[in-house]
């Protein structure tokens, strides 16, 4: 229970007087709306004005979505291209936006940097894309700046697209969903519901937007509440926030599974697009009456008090209040779930006299790094007596170079700059997991995005183990002022001095490249020797037989998928990053995936027997049995895990699987609609499972006549569980739930890329 959040799951109507009226109430309901009309309101809310004025679908349960414009950094925009190329593209068919915020690992490991950006610039020029140089801008802040308007839809592949407080619906998905926007087809997303966040009151001194973040994803994570579903800010509580905090909150929403989310604008939104020289992209935007939602978050502001995310999800929440008189206990459940992967994990350093203590901090990103954020740091430092402990650091990354340019006038770049923080340019290195990393057995104070296992620092193949805590700005500034001793900033009597901003964006007239409508087709791509392409994926065979190469209790996270850090470094090069697959998590399930692989790859040319002669009779006796050829069974690996997907929207968690032989992921729950997307864009087949099957890691599973079952559109599979000798000796209930027919032919030809090449 997270005070001053209470969660209503009854849909309810918004009417003109400002007034929920439950919908449980049947006879008032029947009354003023009449029963059974919620698809009818649904549509006023801002959500759905929005929603279906870029839908071009005739189904009435499946939204077709053609939106504005595209963005998407350089950890993912070079694999994202490669699949464009490959699926015959010759013309950016909308805005496509390359921004150069997330490698920051230079030379380590495999693709140099610069490769990826000169690659990324020549294909600007020759398809008509929109390049913004190193350190211009972190990813969201410059669409934030340069591309949201008003009724406009973006989409990122990156999770945290997002972009509502302006008015613009930011949803985050995988590189293929944006790939079917470059060509020129639309985004399918079954109708979302949406949830009313409803603000009333005003934030205390001391409580920032993180601190509303933390809170939020603290109260609608665990039960999945918000997942899949749009999340609306309205209420009076809107009027009290600046846009700043609104942008951090929205940001986060990410973090609650949520689909996107939008806010309500007022004079304050106006006042944002008049600043950043773009009053045309402004609309007012504000739900129609009556609205229905589909439930209600009501968030009292007066009642959020700072708060710590603490490893290993920014869910495991406190306030820190709450978490100073309870550290002890707390701690201990933090290294109780850090031991499963990293048996030497210990805070005991960092946590004496009753006390957690802290030498390192960032402020980042699209989260951290805004230019009120810095500004208060920078008031609380400049307190009388306040100084960084000897031997601490906080490293400050202003979102844009606009924000940079502005803390400069201002004299904050100074003022920080003398009392020993260091301000670094705009990156999502931190966030990332591949700047700032913190030390052996050390865990770090940072405003950004995500605090997941093994994401910053933790090599547990390496025995290093590391963690972050997610804190406000203003309480990691406190903390440290603080000699080091976790406290909030509503503990400090300082002065909230307020600054003025003024966009600049002379820096992008001058840098950012627009080749937009302009296609250049005799411009030569530029590709480094490590930028590889895909290899090729057959079609979906008659029948598939799957060895189970990894099986998970809990959740399983896209870190742990495709890890950040070292392993981005081979981002454009996909055989090589598939190396990295689970090696935090499960470093047997390469090893045990390549097997499979071996097998394979030997069994389709008649070899299997010198592989594996046990596996090799298990695949005669099968097709002895169901009466098929050694054509048409392939083999391949399989996943199991509780949940499976929460966190990050790259692609190169599903696309690894599949490079080492994946054919399919079965869950209890997939975390979210993106990395269900991912799978089904790489060819894996997004299988789900009412409870966990009492399989183990090297059974046999049978998917008898997969590609007839696809093709009827049924969802219950003629599935097996396979002994070694061939025989069949349970019916597995597994389905492949709601596919759409576009999802269905993507799955029959293999992946996107040859569902492309065939309709192309």
């Amino acid at each position: 229970m997270i005070e001053g959040i209470r969660i209503n799951a009854h849909g309810a109507y918004l009417t003109e007087s400002g007034i929920f009226v439950e919908a449980d109430d049947h006879s008032l309901i029947e009354q003023k709306f009449g029963l059974g009309n919620e698809d009818k309101y649904r549509i006023n809310t801002m959500s759905y004005q929005i929603l279906l004025a870029h839908n071009r679908s005739n189904d009435p349960n499946l939204m077709k979505l053609e939106v504005d414009s595209l963005v998407s950094p350089d950890n993912v925009y070079t694999s994202l291209i490669q699949t464009a190329r490959a699926s015959g593209i010759d013309e950016f068919k909308l805005p496509f936006v390359m921004t150069n915020c997330h490698n920051s690992l230079c030379s380590i490991g495999g693709t140099i940097n610069e490769d990826d950006h000169n690659y990324g610039f020549s294909c600007a020029k020759r398809y008509g894309g929109i390049y913004v140089p190193t350190y211009q801008s972190v990813i969201h802040q410059y669409m934030r700046e340069q591309m949201a308007f008003s009724g406009a839809m973006i989409m990122g592949s990156d999770s945290h697209t997002r972009y509502g407080a302006l008015g613009t619906m930011g949803i985050g998905e995988g590189g293929g969903e944006l790939v079917k926007q470059l060509v020129g087809q639309p985004y399918e997303v079954p109708n979302p519901k949406v949830i009313a966040v409803v603000l009333t009151g005003k934030l205390s001194h001391g409580v920032g937007p993180h601190d509303v973040s933390i809170a939020l994803i603290g109260a609608l994570f665990p039960s999945g509440f918000a997942k899949n579903k749009i999340l609306e800010f309205i209420g009076p509580g809107v009027s009290s926030l600046s846009i700043d905090m609104r942008l951090g909150i929205d940001a986060m929403t990410t973090e609650c599974s949520a689909l996107s989310s939008i806010w309500i604008s007022d004079e304050k939104t106006k006042e944002f697009y008049c600043n950043h020289n773009r009053l045309s992209c402004y609309n007012a935007l504000a739900p129609k009456f009556p609205a229905y939602y589909d439930g209600i978050v009501e968030v009292d502001l007066n009642k959020i008090k700072p708060m710590i995310a603490m490893p290993f999800h920014p869910s495991n929440c406190y306030t820190i209040e709450e978490f100073r008189a309870n550290a002890g206990d707390i701690i201990n459940q933090v290294e109780e779930i850090a031991h499963k992967t990293m048996p030497n994990f210990s805070l005991s350093a960092q946590f004496y006299n009753d006390e957690l203590h802290f030498t390192h901090a960032t402020v980042a990103g699209c989260v951290g790094g805004l230019f009120e954020n810095i500004c208060e740091v920078n008031n609380i430092l400049s307190m009388d007596e306040a100084v960084l402990p000897v031997g601490s650091s906080l490293h400050v990354y202003p979102a844009s170079q606009s924000i940079y340019m502005n803390l400069l006038r201002e004299g904050v770049t100074e003022s920080l700059a003398s009392k020993g923080v260091i301000l670094m340019q705009a990156s999502c290195g931190p966030c990332f997991g591949v700047q700032d990393i913190p030390a052996n057995n050390m865990m770090v104070m940072r405003h950004i995005t995500r605090n997941f296992l093994n994401r910053e620092g933790a090599r547990p193949e390496k025995s290093q183990s590391a963690s972050v805590c997610l804190m406000d700005a203003r309480s990691i500034a406190a903390t440290l002022v603080n000699d080091g001793c976790l406290i909030g900033a509503d503990q400090l009597d300082y002065e909230e001095e307020s600054y003025t901003y003024s966009f600049d964006d002379s820096s992008y007239k001058k840098c950012v490249y627009n080749g937009y409508g302009k296609p250049d087709r005799s411009v030569t791509i530029v590709k480094g020797p490590n930028i590889t392409d895909w290899p090729e994926f057959g079609p979906l065979p008659d029948h598939l037989l799957l060895k189970i190469s990894g099986k998970y209790e809990g959740s399983v996270t896209t870190d742990e998928l495709v890890p950040s850090g070292e392993a981005s470094s081979y981002r454009s090069n996909p055989n090589k990053l598939a190396l990295f697959t689970l090696i935090n998590r499960d470093p047997e399930y390469i090893v045990k995936s390549k097997e499979i692989l071996k097998f394979s790859s030997a069994y389709k040319v008649g070899e299997g027997t010198n592989v594996d002669k046990a596996f090799d009779e298990c695949c005669k006796e099968v097709i002895r049995v169901i009466g098929c050829t050694s054509e048409s069974l392939e083999v391949g690996s399989v996943i199991l895990a509780d949940k499976i997907g929460d966190g990050s929207a790259r692609e190169q968690a599903a696309s690894s699987q599949r490079v080492l032989g994946g054919r399919a992921d079965i869950a209890i729950e997939f975390a979210n609609k993106r990395f269900r997307s991912n799978l089904i864009n790489w060819g894996l087949l997004p299988i789900e499972v009412s409870s966990m099957l009492s399989l183990s890691v090297g059974d046999i599973i049978l998917l008898k006549d997969i590609r007839k079952t696809i093709i009827s559109g049924d969802e219950n599979l003629n599935a097996y569980h396979i002994s070694f000798s061939g025989k069949m000796m349970e019916r597995l209930a597994l389905k492949l739930v709601a596919l759409s027919e576009r999802e269905r032919e993507i799955l029959l030809a293999g992946c996107l890329i040859n569902e492309q090449k065939a309709i192309r």
